[in-house]
């Protein structure tokens, strides 16, 4: 799964602990999430979209063969 959080996060120059601390979770979370090694739950990826005042599709897409 590919994600544009790291590009959210640099255009409304935000930090990884700040993203963590709005969201619930901690920065090594967001860290894991924005390295393609963790797929946030949908709760999660909600919270993330909302933070960003995006459509959660907007954020996350599915590569091909997933």
């Amino acid at each position: 799964m590919k994600n544009r959080i790291r590009v959210e996060r640099a255009e409304v120059r935000m930090t990884q602990q700040q993203l963590a601390g709005a969201v619930g979770v901690s920065r090594q979370t967001i860290n894991a999430i924005e390295a393609g090694r963790f797929v946030p739950s949908t709760v999660l990826a909600l919270k993330i979209a909302r933070t960003f005042g995006k459509p959660v599709e907007e954020l996350f897409q599915l590569e091909e063969g997933e």
